[in-house]
C-alpha cells in the first residue's frame, strides 16, 4: 500500500454541565472527554482508523500540561512527513519510520500505536479479510477465532456505596459478565460498597479498580489498602486493579500474598513495560491496549507472554465504540484470550437495562463511527466485513471540535 495522507483530528465531547463527584480528601470534576481520531489513506483510495493519543489512566500527562490536541499534532506534522508517499509492504515498515523521527519516547509509542492500527484496517480492507484473522494467522498453532466475546462492564466513579450496588443491579440486567467500579471514597465507605455491590450481583462478577488510592493526595497507606484487597478477595472479587501506582512492582508483589486476583498494566509505557509487570508473576491479569502499546502488534508479545502461563491477557478499553472493535478483533484472534472491556457512559444504545448504569455523558464515543457495534446481552459479535468492520463518521470533525484544556481535574481539600 502506498499512504498518501495520515490526518490526525483533535475532538471533544463536553460534559454540559461539569460534574463533580466526590472521593477520599477531595473532588472531581469531570468537564469534558478528549479523542484524537487518526486517519490514513492509501493511493487506492482506502481509508483506516483509529483512536490515538496519550492513556488517560494515569493521567500524568493532564497534570503535566500535555493535551489531546498536542498529540493530533504530532499525526499532522511529524507523522505525515514520515509516512506520506511511502510504499509499505509490511506494517512493521510504517513503526520502522515512525521511530526515524526521533519522537520522544511516549509520543512515539503513542503514534506507532494508531498508525499500527489503522494500516491493519486498510490491509483487511485490501484483502477482503476482518482483521483478527490477519492476525490469528501470525500465531504459531492458531486457534479458530473466537467471535462471540463476553464483555464485561466498566462503569461506576466514586458514588455512595448505595448507589453502586444500584447501577451493579443495572448491570448485571444488562447481561454483562462483570461490574467494574471505581472506588477511592474512604476505608470505611469501600468496605461497605464491597458488602453492597457482592449483594447486589448473582451471576454478574465484581471488578474494583482501584487507580484512585494511589492518586490521593493523603493516600491510603500500605496496611489500608492491604486490607481492602484481601477484604475485596474475601466477598468473591473476581480481580483488584491498579491498587497501587504502575510502576510499584514491590506493591503489586506485596498484595499478591493476599491470594486476591490482580490486574494491572493499561498505565504501562510500552509493551516492554507490560512484559516486565508481568514477568513479577504478581498480577494475574495483564492489560495491555492496542491505543497504548504499539497497536496489534506490540500487545501480541503480551499475548504470547501469557500464553501457557498463571496469567491472562485481557485488554483495556476506555473510549470510543471504534476502540472497542480494535481490541475486539485483537481477542478474536489471541489463543487463551476471551473477555474485552466494555465502557458504559450515559444513554448508552447498546445497554438494556430498567436504569442507567452510564459513568457520565460522552456522545461521541457513539457518534464517532457509523451504526453500531453488533452488542446484545452482553455479549459482543465481532464483525467479519472487511478491516476493522466498520467505518467512521467523518461528520464528528465538524460537530466535536476541540475544547482546549484538562478532561478532568482532581482538587484536594487543604
Amino acid at each position: 500500500m502506498r499512504i498518501t495522507d495520515v490526518g490526525g483530528f483533535a475532538l471533544s465531547s463536553p460534559i454540559d454541565p461539569s460534574q463533580d463527584r466526590d472521593f477520599h480528601g477531595g473532588t472531581r470534576r469531570l468537564l469534558k472527554r478528549d479523542v484524537v481520531l487518526a486517519v490514513v489513506e492509501t493511493a487506492s483510495g482506502l481509508r483506516g482508523a483509529a483512536t490515538a493519543g496519550a492513556t488517560s489512566s494515569a493521567m500524568r500527562e493532564y497534570f503535566e500540561g500535555d493535551s489531546q490536541g498536542t498529540f493530533a499534532d504530532v499525526l499532522e506534522n511529524e507523522v505525515a512527513a514520515a509516512l506520506e508517499g511511502e510504499e509499505i509492504d509490511e506494517i512493521t515498515d510504517a513503526h520502522d519510520l515512525v521511530e526515524a523521527t526521533a519522537l520522544p519516547d511516549r509520543l512515539e509509542t503513542k503514534a506507532i500505536s494508531a498508525i499500527d492500527v489503522a494500516l491493519y484496517d486498510i490491509r483487511g480492507k485490501e484483502l477482503g479479510t476482518p482483521v483478527y484473522e490477519l492476525l490469528g494467522d501470525q500465531y504459531e498453532n492458531p486457534p479458530e477465532p473466537t467471535t462471540d466475546l463476553p464483555l464485561y462492564a466498566s462503569s461506576g466513579m466514586y458514588m455512595e456505596p448505595k448507589e453502586f450496588a444500584e447501577q451493579a443491579g443495572y448491570v448485571e440486567e444488562a447481561g454483562f459478565f462483570g461490574y467494574k467500579y471505581r472506588p477511592g471514597i474512604g476505608p470505611d465507605a469501600d468496605r461497605r460498597t464491597i458488602d453492597l455491590v457482592s449483594e447486589a450481583l448473582d451471576e454478574t462478577e465484581m471488578m474494583l479498580d482501584s487507580h484512585t488510592w494511589w492518586k490521593l493526595e493523603d493516600s491510603y497507606g500500605d496496611e489500608t489498602v492491604d486490607d481492602i484487597v484481601a477484604y475485596a478477595d474475601e466477598k468473591g472479587a473476581y480481580w483488584v486493579e491498579e491498587p497501587v501506582a504502575p510502576d510499584d512492582y514491590a506493591g503489586y508483589e506485596r498484595l499478591a500474598e493476599t491470594g486476591a486476583a490482580l490486574a494491572g498494566g493499561e498505565s504501562e509505557a510500552s509493551p516492554d513495560g507490560l512484559l516486565a509487570l508481568g514477568e513479577t508473576g504478581a498480577v494475574d491479569f495483564l492489560q495491555g491496549d492496542v491505543r497504548h502499546h504499539r497497536g496489534f502488534t506490540g500487545c501480541r508479545r503480551a499475548i504470547e507472554f501469557c500464553r501457557g502461563r498463571d496469567v491472562e491477557f485481557v485488554p483495556h478499553n476506555f473510549g470510543t465504540w471504534l476502540g472497542l472493535l480494535a481490541n475486539a478483533h485483537l481477542v478474536a484472534a489471541a489463543p487463551e484470550v476471551d473477555l474485552v472491556e466494555y465502557p458504559i457512559f450515559e444513554d448508552d444504545p447498546l445497554v438494556d437495562a430498567s436504569g442507567d448504569p452510564g459513568m457520565y455523558p460522552f456522545d461521541l464515543a457513539f457518534d464517532i463511527v457509523e451504526g453500531r457495534p453488533p452488542v446484545e446481552n452482553g455479549r459482543l459479535t465481532v464483525p467479519d466485513e472487511p478491516g476493522l468492520g466498520i467505518e467512521i463518521d467523518l461528520d464528528v470533525v465538524e460537530e466535536y471540535p476541540f475544547i482546549e484544556g484538562p478532561w478532568t481535574e482532581f482538587r484536594y481539600e487543604s
